[in-house]
């Protein structure tokens, strides 16, 4: 199979294990940088072309498209899919994911786990916000926030009045969210791969912080899953249309619940955590099921 990777930079841990994992089962490879992509849409025949050359004939394209263009990449994909090549994850997809807000609402309407999350507009409705996520302490996301940067906690009322108060000032969007204090500073990594969880880990919040991302000197170790949170991740993958996801669940008294599902998931981590060949078991998801224009979306929306 011929199978292009969109990724800005081919060094990248996770780049490198698929571009690796494809080699090894014979299949031609090139990574493509999306940002030199440029395109011909027209009714006739979609063009995609990159540093002077027509993108043609490839069976399938797996996206690892960075969250600061995310705009731009999807249009990428979306051109791809035009074409007739196989998206790992579609463009509609990794649109829903990207947006915190729309994936927390329709996780929300078929009822995955989630902490008690509120959005508002006016700085009038802060106390009341406040209280209808439990009270403090709370968490106050960025809605544009990767990585845990973006990410408060507020151990008192007074505290979280101010920091919202101030993003508001700032115009910038934010959720808050009840604090799960069981979680202990902890959350499982799942990673989906299809209809089921093929890795987890468990990452474990440096000593005096409460985010557990790898990039902020969090631990990984490797996990046992319940049966309820491989359910809710694999439920989770599936309500935002991913065929590749990471799903990121807090344990709390009243089940798993879903932080966020991850279109582009890192595999530095959970392959060094558990020892298992993620990358390969990507290829070997495209070898199965990558068919010419089988998309279901086919670019729209």
């Amino acid at each position: 199979m011929k199978i292009a990777i969109l990724s800005r930079n081919k060094k990248l841990y996770s780049t490198r294990r698929l571009v690796e994992a494809c080699e090894e089962r014979g299949h031609e490879v090139r990574v493509i940088d999306t940002l030199r992509c440029y395109m011909n849409i027209t009714s006739e025949k979609p063009e995609l072309h990159y540093r002077g050359e027509n993108l043609l004939d490839f069976d399938a394209v797996i996206p690892r498209i960075g969250a600061s263009v995310t705009f731009y990449g999807t249009a990428v994909l979306r051109q791809f899919e035009m074409m007739g090549v196989f998206p790992v994850s579609e463009s509609v997809a990794i649109s829903r994911s990207r947006d915190k807000l729309r994936s927390l609402q329709l996780l929300s309407r078929v009822g995955v786990g989630m902490p008690k999350t509120g959005f508002a507009n006016s700085p009038d409705d802060v106390q009341d916000l406040i209280k209808m996520v439990g009270g403090a302490p709370l968490v106050i996301k960025l809605l544009e926030g990767t990585q845990g940067i973006g990410v408060v906690l507020a151990e008192t009322k007074k505290a979280a009045e101010s920091v919202i108060e101030a993003f508001m000032g700032l115009k910038a969007n934010i959720l808050v969210q009840e604090f799960i204090k069981e979680a202990g500073g902890a959350d499982i990594r799942c990673l989906v791969i299809g209809n089921r969880v093929v890795a987890a880990m468990q990452r474990q919040g440096a000593e005096g912080e409460f985010r557990s991302n790898l990039h902020r000197g969090g631990t990984a170790s490797l996990i046992k899953l319940t049966p309820a949170e491989r359910a809710t991740a694999i439920k989770a993958a599936k309500v935002m249309g991913l065929n590749v996801a990471g799903v990121d669940l807090l344990r709390s008294d009243r089940g798993p619940l879903v932080m966020e599902v991850n279109s582009s998931p890192g595999l530095e981590g959970i392959e060094s955590a558990t020892g298992k060949d993620v990358a390969g078991m990507i290829i070997e998801f495209i070898e199965k099921t990558a068919k010419p224009h089988r998309t279901r979306t086919k670019g729209k929306g």
